[in-house]
């Protein structure tokens, strides 16, 4: 069993063209999954999850389209400090969650 960590961070990461080395994204998710390393949590994945924003009565009535917007998050996981004996944990695993 294990227990999950999830950490939004940004679609784009701002540079300097000077300071441009072309690795930027890799040392930027490199440096969060030793954070979270050192914390115990191990790195399990990177997802992109769509968030749809339905404009409200008045911007609607006037034409205003829904935006839609991506964030990336980076998961971690550890092995879960909960019994497989600890009824509320039994029943959520059973359930999927």
């Amino acid at each position: 069993m294990y227990e999950y960590m999830m950490v939004q961070v940004p679609p784009t990461i701002v540079v300097k063209q000077k300071e441009q080395a072309g690795n930027e994204a890799a040392v930027y998710l490199q440096s969060i999954a030793n954070q979270y390393a050192a914390q115990g949590w191990e790195f399990y994945r990177v997802d992109t999850v769509g968030v749809v924003v339905q404009p409200g009565g008045m911007a609607s009535l006037f034409g205003a389209q829904r935006t839609v917007t991506e964030y990336y998050v980076v998961t971690f996981r550890r092995a879960s400090s909960k019994s497989l004996d600890d009824p509320l944990w039994r029943s959520c695993s059973m359930a999927g969650v």
